[in-house]
């Protein structure tokens, strides 16, 4: 675009006469990126993206970058060989490749944007590196996917398909309320929701077919109050599987992964349950013939271990593993898509997840944005809302959590009065919460049903009013700065909009908030771990040697 040559060009096209891209003969890769940043479309990707063009650099492979957000770190002027500013689409992309005609184009590690055009280039004659768009299409198409499942004998919640309203509402009543409603091939949870009943199904179906109308509307039984896991891998269509993390999810199942703080490795699962998460990893991995990486996310309810998704690409949490395992994930999958094999690269058998267990543990938070919206609810839930994460390390859960809670600007208080007001079925939870609590030495208050369960346990607590109760009430409290930490679950829409000015005033006024009890209990363990010790600040390198002498 500049009146002089540039050595590092940025291109764009445009409809003229004269082409100023001056293809080379090297050996060339294409990758396609993520496209404009956005709620969902995290920069976890462009993460991945700029690790391929440093691996294929050391493999000595000329990098040709397909992206077109300018505040990316893969759109930098020296980080790939060749910059096309362009939209991800198929034109666009095809053109590039015409002119450049590289070995291949690599599509996995732009998150879902990219992974969409995987089937129309090979059907154009691309050569698209990595798994086949055969592969990623028997993960991403539903009907497919449960096909898959029922052949290698592993279980996914009962589901069904619904192409009409009609036919959405008789799946549900088969399922059974709640259910989890999702449109197909999106990414970050767009459009996706739980329903409790027939009034909000149709909703949400509605607004589901709206974003994604050629594909069929997924409903999922909806597990309540299960774990939920996230693993990273790479698979080198070897034979081998190389499991990077096991993440347990902090929150219960049905909040996205994006906004749900995570634990690595997992803090509560007996270690059976994470050698049958494992073993089921490399069974889809290699049943997919995937090669590169893999995300797949699970469930536990009652011990049964449920598949929810499978994604054959990178995922958010790639940088997350990466940073806490001192392995680059994304380097390894793109050099093994570039034909390494991982006993090559000392990743075979060895360095499976279970053989060598981190000496620390790493927790990711999520940061999110509410209080950029006014009006907006904190209330999380399957659709994405963070706009970033952190990173919590120490040698123990509860003090890498607090160090997390910090990072997200939400530091726990020490002392003070905590306001908890919970749904019926978090009751019994939310009063033995409140005894630990109490035993700590933090005051408590609580509306009347959450209360009268806490004092029938012998726990003082003060019984504070509902907003609609009169005054003095809780808003009156947290305006006021006499409560230092909340714990608000609700469940249906009349409850959330109920106590809504609740959450959002503790959110205004930088009070920590925990909408589910998972999250709160973490909180109380985290209070606990730094009122016993002083939590020390530790180099990430320090980490790191502790784990080589592990390995």
């Amino acid at each position: 675009a500049a009146e002089f040559e540039t050595y590092t060009p940025y291109l764009y096209s445009t409809y003229e006469q004269e082409c100023e891209s001056r293809p080379t003969d090297r050996p060339k890769v294409v990758i396609l990126g993520s496209g404009p940043n956005r709620i969902g479309q995290g920069i976890e990707f462009d993460y991945c993206c700029v690790h391929a063009v440093m691996a294929l650099r050391e493999m000595g492979y000329e990098t040709i970058m397909v992206n077109c957000n300018p505040g990316t770190v893969s759109t930098d002027y020296d980080t790939s060989d060749r910059l096309y500013f362009e939209p991800l689409t198929l034109e666009d992309t095809l053109e590039i490749i015409h002119l450049e005609k590289p070995q291949g184009v690599i599509v996995q590690l732009g998150g879902q944007t990219p992974l969409k055009l995987a089937v129309p280039l090979e059907r154009e004659g691309i050569k698209v590196l990595g798994t086949s768009p055969d592969s990623i299409d028997r993960a991403e198409d539903r009907e497919r996917f449960a096909e898959l499942l029922r052949k290698v004998g592993l279980r996914q919640p009962d589901n069904g398909c619904a192409r009409s309203m009609k036919e959405a509402i008789t799946v549900a009543e088969r399922l059974g309320y709640p259910v989890l409603v999702r449109p197909s091939y999106v990414l970050g949870g767009r459009a996706m929701r739980v329903a409790f009943d027939e009034k909000s199904l149709r909703d949400y179906v509605q607004k589901a077919t709206e974003v994604s109308p050629k594909h069929p509307v997924l409903i999922d039984k909806f597990l309540e109050d299960a774990i939920e896991i996230d693993v990273d891998a790479v698979a080198d269509g070897q034979h081998e599987v190389f499991v990077g993390g096991i993440m347990e999810h902090i929150e219960a199942a049905g909040i996205h992964s994006g906004d749900s703080s995570c634990a690595l490795p997992p803090y509560s699962l007996p270690r059976e349950a994470v050698e049958e998460i494992e073993r089921q990893t490399r069974v889809l991995a290699l049943e997919l013939q995937v090669l590169g990486l893999i995300n797949i996310q699970y469930a536990i309810k009652d011990g049964e271990v449920y598949v929810l998704e499978v994604n054959p690409r990178a995922s958010r949490t790639v940088p997350f593993v990466s940073k806490a395992i001192g392995i680059p994930l994304a380097k390894v999958a793109t050099k093994v898509i570039m034909g390494k094999t991982l006993r090559e690269l000392g990743l075979a058998k060895a360095g499976t997840y279970c053989n060598t267990p981190l000496p620390y543990t790493a927790v990711k938070e999520a940061v999110l944005p509410f209080i950029k919206f006014p009006g907006v609810d904190t209330i999380l839930g399957p659709e994405m809302k963070s706009t970033g994460e952190v990173m919590g390390l120490d040698k123990d859960f509860s003090k890498a959590y607090a160090k997390s809670q910090m990072g997200a600007d939400g530091s726990l208080p020490l002392s003070g009065t905590v306001f908890i007001s919970v749904r019926d079925r978090d009751k019994p939870g939310a009063a033995l919460l409140a005894k630990t609590l109490h035993q700590m030495g933090l005051r408590l208050m609580a509306t009347r049903g959450t209360a009268i369960l806490i004092s029938r346990e012998g726990i003082p607590v003060q019984e504070v009013r509902k907003v609609f109760e009169g005054s003095p009430n809780v808003m009156d409290y947290l305006k006021k700065g006499e409560i230092h930490l909340v714990i608000n679950t609700t469940e249906g829409n009349i409850s959330e909009k109920d106590s809504f000015p609740i959450r959002r005033t503790a959110l205004i006024h930088h009070i920590p908030y925990f909408t589910t009890l998972s999250g709160a209990r973490a909180a109380a363990g985290a209070i606990e771990a730094m009122l016993k010790e002083q939590v020390e600040v530790r180099p990430l390198q320090e980490y790191y040697s502790e784990l080589a002498d592990t390995r």
